[in-house]
């Protein structure tokens, strides 16, 4: 009975060193004798015990995190940046076999790339134009990573971390910013009020009646305040047209 057991375990590993099963989204480097044999995958692969090697490659779509990279920009402001880059292995022959470990080679190109592309932008371009900053990055990125067989697809700026005295002057230059614009606005706003009352005092001036009319209304709106006696003055253009009925003694 011991030795039937025996038999049995060493069947069982044979047969786990021999047959794999990959999911869709894995392949299979198979390697005779150290030496590259073909790409497998996915589903039931066998292999020779002891003499065939499977390194498993996946190929999705990968999520990597660049910690914050200490960055110094053209006009010489000392930053924080950090980004996410999204890559996958296409051509696992290349990922094995061109590079020792293909994610760690990528994340650190993807820290230097971080910090020599954007040192060749000033704050307000960092902080305006990520748009740009990711396209060039991604482009890089790809460039060198074509020869490990592995595809980035897009590179992201995540936060941009200011030092605290910078982010006061900026602070002190926005609210600036808007006591201008306030003030630009109040000052339009002046000068459409005078173009107005001139527009209405010139038309006011070519017509008498008009000019009466205004006269009281304005006494209408000063009846309303009993609180105050007021002396008002009558316009000889109001009682003009009585005094020509006036007989002449």
């Amino acid at each position: 009975m011991g030795l039937s057991f025996f038999v049995i375990i060493i069947i069982l590993v044979v047969l786990s060193s021999a047959v794999k099963i990959l999911p869709e989204w894995e392949r299979g480097v198979v390697l005779r004798f150290g030496r590259l044999m073909a790409i497998r995958g996915p589903g039931l692969i066998i292999l020779i015990p002891f003499i065939e090697k499977i390194i498993k490659v996946d190929t999705r779509t990968i999520t990597m995190d660049i910690k914050p990279q200490d960055v110094i920009s053209k006009d010489n402001i000392s930053m924080q940046v950090d980004a996410v880059v999204y890559f996958r292995v296409v051509n696992p022959e290349d990922a094995i076999t061109k590079v020792e470990d293909y994610y760690f080679a990528t994340s650190q190109l993807a820290q230097t790339t971080l910090r020599s592309i954007v040192g060749q932008f000033q704050m307000d371009e960092i902080l305006e134009q990520r748009d740009k900053i990711n396209v060039k990055l991604q482009e890089i990125l790809d460039k060198a990573t074509d020869s490990w067989g592995v595809k980035v697809s897009s590179v992201e700026l995540k936060q941009i971390d200011l030092p605290n005295e910078m982010k006061r002057a900026m602070a002190r230059e926005a609210e600036a910013e808007r006591e201008r614009r306030a003030k630009i606005i109040s000052a339009e706003g002046e000068v459409q009020r005078a173009q107005k009352l001139s527009d209405a005092s010139n038309i006011l001036a070519s017509s008498p009646s008009g000019m009466q009319l205004a006269y009281l209304q304005a006494l209408n709106e000063i009846a309303g305040d009993k609180s105050h006696t007021i002396v008002f003055p009558i316009p000889l253009d109001l009682i003009r047209p009585f005094l020509k009925d006036i007989p002449k003694s």
